[in-house]
């Protein structure tokens, strides 16, 4: 599920030419503004792996924390249960009901 997002690397902008014409751009600006593509893109590069990496090891965490968790017992539930049954029939049907 890793896949690679990116199409270029940082090599194939470095060693990128381009072919020059009479009105061509100034070379040295392109290359500038290269540098700086470069050095972001490294530093994208360098953060994406460096989440895939935090996201792994969190996936890997996460099921021996859901076993660690504590539980209630089925019995503690049953009497919250019953407890609020009786509050509720108490403020249903009255002091009457709750004396019988």
């Amino acid at each position: 599920m890793t896949e690679e997002v990116n199409q270029l690397k940082t090599k194939d902008i470095l060693d990128k030419d381009f072919k020059t014409s009479m009105r061509g751009y100034n070379q040295e600006e392109v290359d500038e503004f290269l540098d700086v593509i470069i050095q972001d893109y490294e530093r994208f590069a360098n953060e994406i792996a460096k989440l895939r990496q935090e996201n792994d090891r969190i996936k890997k965490q996460t099921p021996d924390q859901t076993r660690t968790r504590p539980s209630t017992s089925n019995h503690q539930v049953n009497y919250d249960i019953l407890k609020r049954l009786s509050n509720l029939e108490k403020s249903v049907f009255g002091k009457k009901y709750a004396d019988s």
